[in-house]
């Protein structure tokens, strides 16, 4: 029996989209690992790069926790990224948060530039600035919150109201938050885009992205470039993903308490000149994000009062915070985004949104609060004394 939208988060992700079993008596799906299928089979697949059931599977049950009618998975965040912008044509214009995903910004500026896709960035943090969208009409307005790395909120039931006015479509990146800390469709957005290597699968071991609404049209463009666009994850991917999301409740339950104890405790350290987490009191929109989500998620974000190559010189001191790209695994990560993640923003346009040289994000995972607490100590004191 599939779950109902009123059963509670954690039931809907180990029940929801349990099909596909068969008459084999097997409690959770096997991976398809096939390029293609018979003609005339009962389930209307045809080629795994236009559908497979692992795809379907985790659609659906992605679907369920967004509290959406449609999902379609892909091969990567940016693949999710790239699906939604191939909807636009020469001459659109997109209205974007200011701080977006470094990826996310070069695929706008690099690719669709090209193309004649117009970018009009703006702190749409700040309700002072929605009125660039009355002015612009844009083809797509383009949200993050929590932002990668400054982890700004956005208000997103506010921008879709003055979005709506225009006709312009709200896509929320959800990739900070998850769907269990924040689901932007209720909230008033068109879309909901994540990049489920993240929190959704949790453990690091595979890619992917997805795109979520309620809208038969954008459900359609969605599939449409999943197929033509040749944006389909593995079937392998897919199982993966739909594995670690059973889990994804307990996990960031887990990553919110250390994120938020970690946040705390730099607030109070030596060296350390600003800390950013959206449950802090001290955070700029700390009401808001405890409006619109119900945890701070894992991401803390600290600014050492040094330069860049001392910044890095910490991070390589730290024994359980690994120095690499991503974020929302059980592991703790550290990157350093003006280097890393950030690196294809230009430097004048980084020190324009806040993002400066002795910047860094921590993923806090899901190890013991104490021992982390403790390795973060040891690498300020090695750097910073």
């Amino acid at each position: 029996m599939n779950p109902e939208p009123s059963h509670g988060f954690t039931t809907r992700a180990v029940h929801a989209a349990r099909g596909f079993a068969g008459n084999t008596g097997a409690v959770m799906p096997p991976v398809y690992l096939t390029s293609t299928f018979a003609r005339g089979n009962p389930d209307g697949f045809d080629y795994t790069r236009s559908g497979n059931p692992n795809f379907r599977l985790l659609q659906q049950s992605a679907a369920a926790l967004e509290g959406a009618r449609f999902a379609t998975c892909f091969a990567s965040g940016v693949s999710a990224i790239t699906a939604v912008v191939s909807t636009l044509k020469s001459g659109d214009r997109v209205v974007a948060e200011e701080n977006v995903y470094g990826c996310t910004y070069r695929l706008f500026d690099r690719v669709f530039a090209k193309f004649g896709v117009q970018v009009r960035y703006a702190n749409l943090a700040e309700e002072a600035n929605w009125p660039v969208i009355t002015a612009t009409r844009p083809a797509l307005v383009w949200l993050e919150s929590p932002t990668n790395p400054l982890l700004k909120i956005v208000d997103i039931a506010g921008v879709s109201r003055v979005a709506a006015a225009v006709g312009a479509p709200v896509l929320v990146d959800n990739t900070f938050a998850s769907p269990f800390l924040q689901r932007p469709l209720e909230l008033g957005a068109t879309l909901s885009l994540s990049s489920t290597t993240k929190y959704v699968n949790g453990h690091s071991d595979c890619l992917g992205g997805l795109v979520a609404t309620n809208d038969p049209a954008w459900q359609d463009r969605m599939q449409f470039a999943q197929k033509a666009l040749g944006l389909q994850p593995s079937p392998f991917d897919a199982w993966l993903t739909a594995r670690g999301q059973r889990t994804l409740a307990l996990r960031m339950e887990r990553h919110c308490a250390n994120a938020l104890a970690l946040a705390t405790w730099l607030e109070t350290r030596r060296g350390v000149r600003q800390v950013r987490y959206p449950f802090l009191p001290s955070h700029p929109q700390h009401a808001l994000a405890r409006h619109q989500m119900r945890g701070g998620s894992g991401i803390v974000t600290a600014e050492l009062d040094c330069p860049a190559e001392t910044a890095l010189a910490f991070c390589r001191h730290l024994r359980f915070f690994t120095l690499a790209e991503s974020l929302g695994g059980v592991e703790s990560l550290i990157c350093h985004p003006a280097t890393m993640t950030h690196a294809a923003v230009p430097p004048e346009v980084r020190r324009q949104v806040g993002l400066g040289d002795g910047l860094l994000r921590f993923s806090v995972g899901i190890e013991d609060f104490e021992d982390l607490r403790a390795d973060v100590d040891a690498a300020l004191t090695e750097v910073l004394g």
